[in-house]
């Protein structure tokens, strides 16, 4: 590096004014030499994420990144438009970050950039992909790239990266305003779990995707869609279905065998799926095979409703799980040789299932002493209330709570009931129906209830897996437990006690305002022993 050196100057400085100078050419020389390093990395790598990756990122025992995340980046390069979809575990956050960060390095100083990032639900952002951002930032090669580490006070944020020229930062998926705004010289957005975003914050980003020009030069504007599948509907959907309009959107499938050679996901892990959730269940084919799951018109409940509810739960468990229990539902074990387990649901503010308890089924005696117990123990004091599956055993546990003198109730999934849809239109076969449609209208995004449920993976499975139809009576019919059992395996024991127990004390004031009585809950105490 050549610097300038003005001899008559120094003709006539004194020994310590020379010393001054000489250091600030030193300095002058060491920014210069960086500088350039700088400015040769951006010239290599601004079309070449793929190397970017490989060459500027320490990547530790897992060796490199994998053959797909290569490609991922290799595509996002050269097109404008990519989305992504694979099974859980494929790295897809980590390749997310690692391509903000080099849109972000390699324009800075370029021109004007920006990378807004958006995801289904806040916590996405706010849990996974920011702090991967910050994860990878740790482990980049700064020798290679050629300026300092980013600074985490002025630069690398929270929830935003911001440098010399630009900005990446975090969006809501509910404000396409925001989206819509932002425009740059060279913009990049990033759509994370993007299965689950609104249709009108596709709509917005698009007119900065246009392209167009700034001044005489034309604008850079790249999108990257990355996520799990989910039903085969929206618009991330429409995209990998090359519907009309998108096709200028390059696809990628990661499939299940790419993700295991990764060592991303175990051969093991896969076949448990397999037999937990069923080869054609809708969460093997999109967690473990990437795949969309088939619209099933008689499926009742969405997995991205019910993931939606578990990211909400997430939340309120980091918030110390604040609020006062109102509802203990259990749905007890039969007591037969195909019984499951009992399992309870504890209800906060109506609204938010904690974390299921599950007991495995027992001798009819202890098992209604031990679940009665339990229940009363799990109660938020006098006034919560508690409900019970009246059938069979569960009559015994039921006796046994009022007997303590608790406010239980007992839920008889074959009585009638006069309630209707949302929308006034068809009514439900009975209870049973009742309770798991309402709580399909209570999961739906658009009814803005902020129902909550733990991240288990049995309820997940039960709640997505029953089906529904309309009986030769015109109401709302859910699929029975026996059918249930034969098509998948095991009975939806958990997703039963989650109905009960959110939906449970509508049903009871419905029977509060009607004169009939229900067939087996006020009874005389029998003696449930007889037969043993």
């Amino acid at each position: 590096m050549t610097i300038d050196f003005d001899a008559q100057e120094w003709r006539y400085l004194t020994p310590k004014q020379k010393l001054a100078y000489l250091k600030r050419i030193e300095k002058k020389s060491a920014l210069t030499a960086s500088d350039a390093r700088y400015a040769r990395f951006q010239a290599k790598y601004m079309h070449r994420a793929d190397l970017f990756i490989q060459d500027c990122v320490y990547w530790g025992e897992s060796g490199g990144p994998a053959d797909y995340q290569v490609e991922i980046a290799d595509t996002i390069s050269e097109n404008n438009r990519m989305a992504v979809r694979g099974p859980h575990g494929l790295g897809k956050t980590a390749i997310a970050a690692l391509l903000i960060i080099w849109f972000a390095l390699t324009r800075d100083g370029v021109g004007d950039w920006k990378i807004p990032t958006t995801a289904s639900v806040w916590r996405q952002l706010s849990k996974f992909l920011w702090p991967e951002v910050r994860k990878w930032a740790h482990n980049l090669r700064w020798d290679v790239i050629g300026r300092e580490p980013f600074n985490e006070r002025t630069e690398l944020l929270q929830l935003s990266l911001r440098l010399k020229t630009g900005e990446a930062f975090a969006l809501t998926s509910d404000k396409a305003d925001d989206i819509e705004g932002a425009h740059a010289d060279h913009i990049m957005y990033v759509f994370d779990e993007a299965k689950a975003i609104p249709d009108a914050i596709w709509d917005s980003a698009e007119g900065a995707l246009a392209g167009g020009k700034s001044g005489d030069k034309p604008t850079e504007a790249k999108a990257l869609a990355i996520s799990t599948p989910g039903y085969a509907e929206g618009r991330f959907y429409q995209i990998h279905a090359r519907a009309p309009g998108f096709e200028d959107w390059i696809v990628r499938h990661v499939t299940k065998d790419e993700t295991i050679a990764a060592g991303r996901m175990g051969v093991e892990w896969a076949e448990q799926r397999k037999r937990q959730w069923g080869e054609d269940s809708p969460m093997y084919k999109i967690r473990v095979l990437g795949e969309f799951a088939t619209g099933d018109t008689w499926g009742l409940i969405p997995l991205e409703w019910v993931e939606l509810a578990q990211e909400r739960w997430r939340t309120w468990a980091e918030a110390g799980k604040p609020g006062q229990v109102t509802t203990v539902a259990v749905d007890v074990a039969g007591g037969g040789e195909d019984s499951d387990e009992t399992v309870i649901a504890r209800v906060y503010d109506g609204l938010i299932v904690d974390e299921l308890f599950r007991m495995p089924r027992g001798h009819p005696l202890t098992a209604t002493m031990e679940t009665a117990g339990k229940v009363s123990s799990m109660l938020g004091g006098y006034g919560t209330l508690a409900v019970v599956d009246a059938t069979g055993m569960g009559a015994g546990v039921l006796h046994k709570l009022r007997e303590q003198r608790q406010n239980a109730w007992g839920f008889v999934g074959a009585r009638k009931t006069t309630l209707l849809d949302h929308a006034g239109e068809l009514g439900f076969l009975n209870w049973r129906a009742a309770s798991w449609w309402i709580l399909r209208e209570m999961l739906d995004p658009q009814s803005s209830l902020p129902v909550a449920l733990p991240p288990d993976e049995d309820l997940q499975a039960d709640l997505t897996k029953v089906h529904w139809q309309i009986h030769s009576s015109g109401k709302i019919q859910i699929e029975g437990k026996e059918n249930i059992v034969s098509r998948v395996g095991h009975s939806p024991d958990s997703g039963d006690a989650v109905a009960m127990a959110l939906v449970g004390p509508l049903l009871k004031d419905e029977e509060a305002e009607s004169e009939e009585r229900i067939v087996g809950i006020d009874y005389e105490p029998v003696d449930i022993t007889a037969e043993y």
